[in-house]
């Protein structure tokens, strides 16, 4: 079985790692196994692109640029950041014993996660949920939502569970 689990830097998303872990291992090979049909869990991270801004400056339309210091030291805190997350992912996985490939990609995370279902013919994809009402939905959009419609495999959306309020005595 093939699955893919999608990482951000959300509690949500590692919630649904460790969930993932806890139920789904059976059809994924411990990593000290090798068998060319044993099972996959790819972490997946999608960072945003950095679009360079023109900034008007004074009368007469000139324009500033971002510099490209700017740009690179952009890039580089996107780069460490994906790294930090995958990272923490990949730490999950190997305290279970499981076998694990991180995957990188930029661009719209609900885009991209549904085109690497289908370019690496995923089993299961397995995102989590920030629990957005669905006034909150409709103006940032939901991942998992969008997910839940156009990827081409079965989708598994883990919700936290619900935060519990101590009782009164």
């Amino acid at each position: 079985m093939r699955v893919i689990v999608a990482l951000d830097d959300s509690e949500g998303s590692f919630y649904a790692l460790q969930w993932t872990l806890d139920n789904l291992t059976n059809g994924i090979t411990a990593s000290n196994e090798s068998s060319s049909e044993s099972g996959m869990l790819t972490l997946v991270h999608v960072q945003q692109p950095f679009h360079p801004a023109i900034y008007p400056v004074g009368p007469g339309g000139a324009a500033f640029y971002t510099p490209p210091a700017v740009m690179e030291s952009v890039k580089k805190a996107q780069e460490e950041s994906s790294a930090a997350i995958l990272s923490r992912g990949v730490k999950m996985c190997r305290k279970k014993k499981i076998k694990e490939e991180t995957l990188i990609l930029e661009g719209d995370p609900k885009d991209m996660i549904c085109q690497a279902t289908e370019q690496l013919h995923v089993d299961l994809l397995v995102v989590g949920s920030r629990g957005l009402g669905k006034i909150k939905r409709a103006f940032l959009g939901s991942v998992s939502d969008y997910c839940a419609h156009h990827a081409k495999c079965p989708i598994l959306i883990v919700k936290p569970p619900k935060e519990t309020t101590a009782t009164k005595p």
